[in-house]
Protein backbone atom coordinates (compact mmCIF):
# COMPACT_ATOMS: atom_id res chain seq x y z
CA UNK A 1 0.00 0.00 0.00
CA UNK A 2 1.41 3.38 -0.93
CA UNK A 3 1.53 6.22 0.83
CA UNK A 4 -0.68 9.85 0.12
CA UNK A 5 0.71 11.76 -2.82
CA UNK A 6 0.40 14.52 -4.59
CA UNK A 7 0.82 14.74 -8.35
CA UNK A 8 0.75 18.09 -10.28
CA UNK A 9 -1.32 17.42 -13.73
CA UNK A 10 1.07 18.04 -17.00
CA UNK A 11 0.11 20.13 -20.25
CA UNK A 12 -0.47 16.79 -22.18
CA UNK A 13 -3.01 15.53 -19.36
CA UNK A 14 -5.16 18.80 -19.29
CA UNK A 15 -9.11 18.63 -19.81
CA UNK A 16 -9.44 14.69 -19.06
CA UNK A 17 -11.96 13.53 -16.76
CA UNK A 18 -10.78 13.01 -13.39
CA UNK A 19 -11.28 9.22 -13.46
CA UNK A 20 -9.41 8.29 -16.90
CA UNK A 21 -6.74 10.00 -15.61
CA UNK A 22 -6.80 8.73 -12.36
CA UNK A 23 -6.50 4.80 -14.48
CA UNK A 24 -3.49 5.86 -17.00
CA UNK A 25 -1.50 7.15 -13.59
CA UNK A 26 -2.47 4.13 -11.55
CA UNK A 27 -3.76 1.43 -13.62
CA UNK A 28 -4.32 -0.95 -10.53
CA UNK A 29 -6.94 1.28 -9.27
CA UNK A 30 -10.39 0.48 -10.98
CA UNK A 31 -13.26 2.61 -11.92
CA UNK A 32 -15.58 1.85 -8.72
CA UNK A 33 -12.57 2.75 -6.17
CA UNK A 34 -11.68 5.63 -7.79
CA UNK A 35 -15.50 6.80 -7.56
CA UNK A 36 -16.28 5.65 -4.09
CA UNK A 37 -12.77 7.95 -3.09
CA UNK A 38 -14.26 10.61 -4.83
CA UNK A 39 -17.16 10.05 -2.51
CA UNK A 40 -15.33 9.98 0.44
CA UNK A 41 -13.32 12.94 -0.27
CA UNK A 42 -9.89 11.12 -0.82
CA UNK A 43 -9.55 12.51 -3.64
CA UNK A 44 -9.21 16.27 -4.16
CA UNK A 45 -7.61 18.56 -6.44
CA UNK A 46 -5.98 21.49 -5.26
CA UNK A 47 -7.54 20.84 -1.97
CA UNK A 48 -10.99 20.71 -2.96
CA UNK A 49 -13.85 18.00 -3.32
CA UNK A 50 -14.22 16.47 -6.90
CA UNK A 51 -16.44 14.18 -8.99
CA UNK A 52 -14.87 11.24 -11.09
CA UNK A 53 -15.69 13.24 -14.23
CA UNK A 54 -14.74 16.14 -13.16
CA UNK A 55 -12.52 17.64 -15.79
CA UNK A 56 -8.61 18.47 -14.92
CA UNK A 57 -6.62 21.63 -15.96
CA UNK A 58 -2.97 21.59 -16.43
CA UNK A 59 -0.58 22.55 -13.26
CA UNK A 60 -3.38 21.32 -10.76
CA UNK A 61 -2.44 19.04 -7.94
CA UNK A 62 -4.17 15.98 -7.50
CA UNK A 63 -4.55 14.09 -3.87
CA UNK A 64 -4.36 10.51 -4.36
CA UNK A 65 -4.58 8.87 -1.14
CA UNK A 66 -3.25 5.42 -0.34
CA UNK A 67 -3.45 2.85 -3.12
CA UNK A 68 -3.29 -0.82 -3.68
CA UNK A 69 0.13 -2.02 -4.96
CA UNK A 70 -1.21 -5.46 -6.87
CA UNK A 71 -0.68 -5.36 -10.39
CA UNK A 72 -3.77 -5.47 -12.43
CA UNK A 73 -5.77 -8.43 -13.31
CA UNK A 74 -5.05 -9.17 -17.48
CA UNK A 75 -7.63 -7.14 -19.45
CA UNK A 76 -9.46 -8.98 -21.68
CA UNK A 77 -8.33 -8.40 -25.29
CA UNK A 78 -10.52 -5.35 -27.06
CA UNK A 79 -13.19 -6.98 -29.30
CA UNK A 80 -12.13 -7.00 -32.81
CA UNK A 81 -13.27 -5.34 -35.26
CA UNK A 82 -15.03 -7.11 -38.24
CA UNK A 83 -14.22 -6.87 -41.59
CA UNK A 84 -17.32 -5.00 -42.56
CA UNK A 85 -17.54 -2.50 -39.65
CA UNK A 86 -13.95 -1.92 -40.72
CA UNK A 87 -14.67 -1.24 -44.42
CA UNK A 88 -18.29 0.90 -42.93
CA UNK A 89 -15.97 3.11 -40.66
CA UNK A 90 -13.12 3.60 -43.43
CA UNK A 91 -16.11 4.85 -46.09
CA UNK A 92 -17.64 7.17 -43.15
CA UNK A 93 -14.38 9.59 -43.09
CA UNK A 94 -15.11 12.67 -44.22
CA UNK A 95 -11.15 14.62 -43.32
CA UNK A 96 -8.21 13.47 -41.89
CA UNK A 97 -4.76 14.34 -40.99
CA UNK A 98 -2.10 14.03 -38.77
CA UNK A 99 -4.45 15.11 -35.86
CA UNK A 100 -8.51 14.82 -36.83
CA UNK A 101 -10.59 12.52 -38.44
CA UNK A 102 -13.98 13.69 -39.13
CA UNK A 103 -16.66 10.81 -40.10
CA UNK A 104 -20.32 10.91 -41.23
CA UNK A 105 -21.63 8.92 -38.17
CA UNK A 106 -24.64 6.46 -39.64
CA UNK A 107 -27.67 6.51 -38.11
CA UNK A 108 -28.84 4.08 -35.32
CA UNK A 109 -24.88 3.38 -34.36
CA UNK A 110 -24.46 4.95 -30.97
CA UNK A 111 -20.99 7.41 -30.31
CA UNK A 112 -20.27 5.26 -27.16
CA UNK A 113 -21.30 2.24 -25.40
CA UNK A 114 -24.18 2.29 -22.82
CA UNK A 115 -26.91 0.14 -21.59
CA UNK A 116 -26.82 -2.89 -23.83
CA UNK A 117 -24.75 -1.10 -26.77
CA UNK A 118 -21.89 -3.03 -27.29
CA UNK A 119 -21.01 -1.78 -31.07
CA UNK A 120 -20.57 1.85 -31.10
CA UNK A 121 -18.47 4.33 -32.88
CA UNK A 122 -15.75 4.28 -30.17
CA UNK A 123 -15.49 0.52 -30.51
CA UNK A 124 -14.87 0.85 -33.85
CA UNK A 125 -12.79 3.82 -33.67
CA UNK A 126 -9.90 1.00 -33.59
CA UNK A 127 -10.29 0.69 -37.61
CA UNK A 128 -9.25 4.65 -37.89
CA UNK A 129 -6.13 4.08 -36.36
CA UNK A 130 -3.82 4.62 -39.61
CA UNK A 131 -0.63 3.50 -38.56
CA UNK A 132 -1.15 5.13 -34.87
CA UNK A 133 -0.91 3.37 -32.31
CA UNK A 134 -4.07 4.31 -30.19
CA UNK A 135 -7.41 4.45 -31.99
CA UNK A 136 -8.67 8.30 -32.41
CA UNK A 137 -10.90 9.85 -29.33
CA UNK A 138 -14.48 11.20 -29.39
CA UNK A 139 -14.41 14.91 -28.61
CA UNK A 140 -18.07 14.93 -29.16
CA UNK A 141 -21.02 12.90 -29.11
CA UNK A 142 -24.27 12.55 -31.05
CA UNK A 143 -27.19 10.60 -30.37
CA UNK A 144 -27.47 7.17 -31.54
CA UNK A 145 -30.50 7.80 -33.85
CA UNK A 146 -28.97 11.67 -35.36
CA UNK A 147 -26.31 10.98 -38.58
CA UNK A 148 -24.01 12.97 -39.87
CA UNK A 149 -20.56 14.88 -38.99
CA UNK A 150 -18.00 13.50 -35.88
CA UNK A 151 -14.94 15.27 -34.69
CA UNK A 152 -12.12 12.81 -33.33
CA UNK A 153 -9.09 13.56 -32.07
CA UNK A 154 -5.60 11.20 -33.05
CA UNK A 155 -3.94 12.09 -29.94
CA UNK A 156 -4.90 13.39 -26.04
CA UNK A 157 -3.10 16.85 -27.15
CA UNK A 158 -5.84 17.78 -29.55
CA UNK A 159 -8.37 16.15 -27.61
CA UNK A 160 -7.70 18.54 -25.08
CA UNK A 161 -7.63 21.53 -27.62
CA UNK A 162 -11.29 20.00 -29.40
CA UNK A 163 -12.90 19.65 -26.15
CA UNK A 164 -12.02 23.07 -25.13
CA UNK A 165 -13.19 24.73 -28.31
CA UNK A 166 -16.16 22.86 -28.11
CA UNK A 167 -16.77 24.36 -24.40
CA UNK A 168 -15.97 27.46 -25.32
CA UNK A 169 -18.56 27.30 -28.36
CA UNK A 170 -15.71 28.07 -30.52
CA UNK A 171 -17.09 25.56 -33.42
CA UNK A 172 -19.92 26.27 -35.27
CA UNK A 173 -22.23 23.06 -35.85
CA UNK A 174 -25.25 22.87 -38.35
CA UNK A 175 -28.21 20.54 -38.00
CA UNK A 176 -30.45 19.55 -41.05
CA UNK A 177 -34.24 18.30 -39.88
CA UNK A 178 -37.33 17.76 -41.08
CA UNK A 179 -39.97 18.81 -39.41
CA UNK A 180 -43.87 18.30 -39.30
CA UNK A 181 -45.77 21.53 -39.64
CA UNK A 182 -43.97 24.63 -40.38
CA UNK A 183 -42.86 26.98 -37.64
CA UNK A 184 -43.68 30.72 -37.37
CA UNK A 185 -41.82 33.43 -37.59
CA UNK A 186 -39.67 31.34 -39.96
CA UNK A 187 -36.59 32.06 -38.46
CA UNK A 188 -36.01 32.48 -34.68
CA UNK A 189 -33.82 31.81 -31.50
CA UNK A 190 -35.29 29.17 -29.03
CA UNK A 191 -34.37 29.76 -25.16
CA UNK A 192 -36.11 26.95 -23.20
CA UNK A 193 -34.24 25.64 -20.67
CA UNK A 194 -34.09 22.04 -19.99
CA UNK A 195 -34.26 19.73 -16.92
CA UNK A 196 -34.14 15.58 -17.21
CA UNK A 197 -37.16 14.15 -16.34
CA UNK A 198 -36.20 10.34 -14.63
CA UNK A 199 -36.32 7.46 -16.63
CA UNK A 200 -39.07 4.48 -16.02
CA UNK A 201 -36.50 1.65 -16.13
CA UNK A 202 -34.23 0.53 -12.90
CA UNK A 203 -31.37 2.36 -14.45
CA UNK A 204 -33.21 5.33 -15.57
CA UNK A 205 -33.87 4.04 -18.73
CA UNK A 206 -35.86 5.92 -21.48
CA UNK A 207 -34.70 9.24 -19.63
CA UNK A 208 -35.86 12.91 -21.93
CA UNK A 209 -35.54 16.34 -21.71
CA UNK A 210 -38.33 18.43 -20.14
CA UNK A 211 -38.28 22.05 -21.08
CA UNK A 212 -38.77 24.22 -18.74
CA UNK A 213 -39.57 28.42 -19.80
CA UNK A 214 -37.11 30.96 -19.43
CA UNK A 215 -38.16 32.89 -16.58
CA UNK A 216 -38.32 29.49 -14.49
CA UNK A 217 -34.98 27.80 -15.04
CA UNK A 218 -33.49 29.42 -12.17
CA UNK A 219 -36.10 28.39 -10.12
CA UNK A 220 -36.44 24.80 -11.17
CA UNK A 221 -33.94 22.06 -9.68
CA UNK A 222 -31.38 20.96 -12.09
CA UNK A 223 -32.57 22.48 -14.96
CA UNK A 224 -29.99 24.19 -17.69
CA UNK A 225 -30.39 27.03 -20.23
CA UNK A 226 -30.22 26.34 -23.81
CA UNK A 227 -30.77 28.59 -27.03
CA UNK A 228 -31.26 27.29 -30.29
CA UNK A 229 -31.32 29.25 -33.49
CA UNK A 230 -33.76 27.50 -35.94
CA UNK A 231 -34.64 28.87 -40.06
CA UNK A 232 -36.95 27.39 -42.29
CA UNK A 233 -35.02 25.98 -45.39
CA UNK A 234 -38.20 25.30 -47.68
CA UNK A 235 -41.88 24.04 -46.67
CA UNK A 236 -44.35 21.37 -48.29
CA UNK A 237 -47.61 23.50 -47.56
CA UNK A 238 -48.20 23.63 -44.26
CA UNK A 239 -47.50 19.61 -43.87
CA UNK A 240 -43.75 20.09 -43.41
CA UNK A 241 -40.53 21.97 -43.22
CA UNK A 242 -37.06 21.71 -44.16
CA UNK A 243 -34.90 23.11 -41.02
CA UNK A 244 -31.39 24.55 -40.05
CA UNK A 245 -30.67 24.11 -36.34
CA UNK A 246 -27.65 25.32 -35.04
CA UNK A 247 -27.58 24.75 -30.64
CA UNK A 248 -25.58 27.47 -29.16
CA UNK A 249 -26.12 25.49 -25.96
CA UNK A 250 -24.96 21.72 -26.20
CA UNK A 251 -27.62 20.09 -24.01
CA UNK A 252 -28.38 16.25 -24.29
CA UNK A 253 -31.72 16.01 -27.09
CA UNK A 254 -31.43 19.68 -26.98
CA UNK A 255 -32.69 20.66 -30.71
CA UNK A 256 -35.32 17.26 -30.55
CA UNK A 257 -37.21 18.74 -27.04
CA UNK A 258 -36.51 22.20 -28.45
CA UNK A 259 -39.14 21.32 -32.08
CA UNK A 260 -41.47 19.05 -30.35
CA UNK A 261 -41.79 22.68 -27.46
CA UNK A 262 -42.84 24.63 -30.53
CA UNK A 263 -45.37 22.11 -31.73
CA UNK A 264 -43.13 20.75 -34.34
CA UNK A 265 -41.41 17.67 -33.48
CA UNK A 266 -38.89 16.48 -35.95
CA UNK A 267 -39.82 13.78 -37.91
CA UNK A 268 -39.15 10.01 -36.94
CA UNK A 269 -38.85 11.38 -32.93
CA UNK A 270 -41.02 9.00 -31.06
CA UNK A 271 -39.31 9.75 -27.66
CA UNK A 272 -40.30 13.75 -28.23
CA UNK A 273 -42.88 13.98 -30.71
CA UNK A 274 -45.22 10.49 -30.74
CA UNK A 275 -45.75 8.01 -32.96
CA UNK A 276 -48.94 9.55 -34.65
CA UNK A 277 -49.45 11.28 -37.69
CA UNK A 278 -51.32 14.11 -36.16
CA UNK A 279 -52.19 14.97 -32.72
CA UNK A 280 -55.82 16.37 -31.42
CA UNK A 281 -54.11 19.55 -29.95
CA UNK A 282 -51.81 21.92 -30.99
CA UNK A 283 -49.13 20.86 -33.30
CA UNK A 284 -48.40 17.79 -35.02
CA UNK A 285 -47.15 13.85 -34.49
CA UNK A 286 -43.43 12.77 -35.37
CA UNK A 287 -45.03 11.24 -38.67
CA UNK A 288 -45.61 11.93 -41.83
CA UNK A 289 -46.75 8.88 -43.40
CA UNK A 290 -46.73 7.94 -46.97
CA UNK A 291 -43.34 6.95 -48.14
CA UNK A 292 -41.40 9.01 -46.08
CA UNK A 293 -39.34 6.81 -43.31
CA UNK A 294 -40.08 6.73 -39.69
CA UNK A 295 -36.37 6.75 -38.85
CA UNK A 296 -35.12 9.99 -37.33
CA UNK A 297 -34.93 13.07 -39.75
CA UNK A 298 -32.10 15.06 -37.56
CA UNK A 299 -29.00 15.33 -39.39
CA UNK A 300 -25.80 17.31 -38.36
CA UNK A 301 -24.85 18.78 -41.92
CA UNK A 302 -22.00 20.95 -41.12
CA UNK A 303 -19.20 21.31 -38.75
CA UNK A 304 -17.13 24.60 -38.62
CA UNK A 305 -13.52 25.32 -36.42
CA UNK A 306 -10.59 26.24 -36.27
CA UNK A 307 -8.04 23.26 -36.87
CA UNK A 308 -5.87 22.82 -33.34
CA UNK A 309 -2.80 22.70 -34.78
CA UNK A 310 -2.40 24.32 -37.59
CA UNK A 311 -5.01 26.99 -37.23
CA UNK A 312 -6.21 26.51 -40.83
CA UNK A 313 -10.06 26.92 -41.21
CA UNK A 314 -12.38 23.56 -40.95
CA UNK A 315 -15.94 23.13 -43.17
CA UNK A 316 -16.43 19.55 -42.87
CA UNK A 317 -20.18 18.59 -44.67
CA UNK A 318 -21.58 15.40 -44.05
CA UNK A 319 -24.09 14.03 -47.24
CA UNK A 320 -27.17 13.35 -45.85
CA UNK A 321 -28.09 9.43 -44.92
CA UNK A 322 -30.21 7.68 -47.35
CA UNK A 323 -33.85 7.86 -45.56
CA UNK A 324 -33.43 11.13 -45.46
CA UNK A 325 -31.71 11.45 -49.11
CA UNK A 326 -35.30 9.45 -49.77
CA UNK A 327 -37.55 12.08 -48.07
CA UNK A 328 -35.65 15.02 -49.95
CA UNK A 329 -36.30 13.44 -53.06
CA UNK A 330 -39.85 13.04 -52.51
CA UNK A 331 -40.13 16.68 -51.19
CA UNK A 332 -38.11 17.92 -54.39
CA UNK A 333 -35.81 19.07 -52.13
CA UNK A 334 -32.42 20.33 -53.45
CA UNK A 335 -29.33 21.30 -50.98
CA UNK A 336 -27.82 23.44 -53.81
CA UNK A 337 -30.51 25.17 -53.49
CA UNK A 338 -30.05 26.71 -50.04
CA UNK A 339 -27.01 28.39 -48.03
CA UNK A 340 -24.88 26.02 -46.02
CA UNK A 341 -25.43 28.83 -42.99
CA UNK A 342 -28.64 30.52 -43.69
CA UNK A 343 -27.74 32.81 -40.68
CA UNK A 344 -24.78 34.61 -42.11
CA UNK A 345 -26.18 37.42 -43.57
CA UNK A 346 -28.16 38.73 -40.23
CA UNK A 347 -25.60 38.07 -37.93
Amino acid sequence: MSGVQTVEVSSEEADQRLDRWFRKRFPQVRQGMIEKMCRKGEIRVDGGRVKASTRLEAGQSVRVPPLPDEAPEPQAPRPRVSDADAEMMRRAVLYRDDHIIAINKPPGLPSQGGSKQTRHVDGLAEALKFGLDEKPRLVHRLDKDTSGVLLLARTAKVAGALTAAFRARETRKIYWAVVAGVPHPRMGTIRYGLVKAPGRGAKGEAEKMLCVHPNEVDSTPDAKRAVTDYAVLSALGRRAAWMALVPITGRTHQLRAHMAEMGHPIVGDGKYGGSGQENLGDGWGAQLGGDISRKLHLHARSISLTHPVTGAQLQIIAPLPEHMERTWKTMDWNAADVPLDPFEEIE
